[in-house]
């Protein structure tokens, strides 16, 4: 289906079902190898806003916990400090 998604009540199909793979496109990428024929996606605005100006910190690394809360890192001994106190 395209478009907006009825039962999900969103423009985003979000579960995807054993007959989603099995649709004959170029574009599936379950029954073909390889990538398709064209892009299947783009950034939107904020992400193409964000990179032209970019947050001034330290950090390199994040992670979202269970709940969403978001865990930033500066070092590598940060961030793996965060995954076995937040994700383990």
């Amino acid at each position: 289906m395209k478009g907006y998604q009825p039962f999900e009540k969103s423009w985003w199909k979000k579960s995807l079902f054993t007959e989603d793979k099995k649709i004959n496109s170029p574009y599936n990428t379950y029954a073909n190898p390889g990538l398709p024929p064209a892009p299947i996606s783009n950034p939107g605005l904020a992400s193409i806003q964000a990179v032209l100006n970019p947050a001034d910190t330290e950090y390199l690394y994040y992670l979202h916990d269970a709940t969403g809360a978001v865990h930033y890192a500066t070092t590598i001994d940060e961030h793996n400090a965060n995954i076995q106190k937040y994700l383990q």
